[in-house]
């Protein structure tokens, strides 16, 4: 229950990316950014190395987690259910700087990357 209200509050809270979105659906993009917990991040504001723990923390215990390009756009990641190894690699590094790779797409305003590809910057 509770992780479904997170992931329902993020999605509410996401910022809808502005209308020049470089991506359609099902393209294979690739970003640069913080790996964040959207429940902290949307919240408060928390990111970076001071939040790393607790950014790790609340990945492991599943709440929705996101990347947050250095031109401050945040998008949710997603697992793909054919190989969670990325995903998995994600939440390692959340509240540190990562390159990914995935699949875009946009749905309602809300912008995802289901991922297939994870690597610390």
């Amino acid at each position: 229950m509770l992780r479904s209200a997170i992931v329902t509050l993020a999605a509410t809270l996401l910022i809808a990316l502005p209308s020049s979105i470089a991506f359609a659906d099902g393209d294979e993009i690739a970003l640069e950014g913080e790996i964040v917990d959207l429940s902290c991040y949307l919240s408060s504001g928390k990111k970076g190395r001071i939040h790393k723990t607790c950014a790790q923390r609340c990945a492991d215990r599943g709440l929705p987690i996101g990347i947050l390009t250095d031109d401050g756009k945040v998008y949710l990641l997603l697992e793909d259910h054919a190989d969670e190894q990325p995903y998995e690699d994600a939440k390692d590094l959340a509240g540190v700087q990562a390159k990914i790779k995935g699949k875009a797409f946009l749905e309602r305003g809300l912008a995802s990357i289901v991922l297939s590809h994870v690597e610390k910057r």
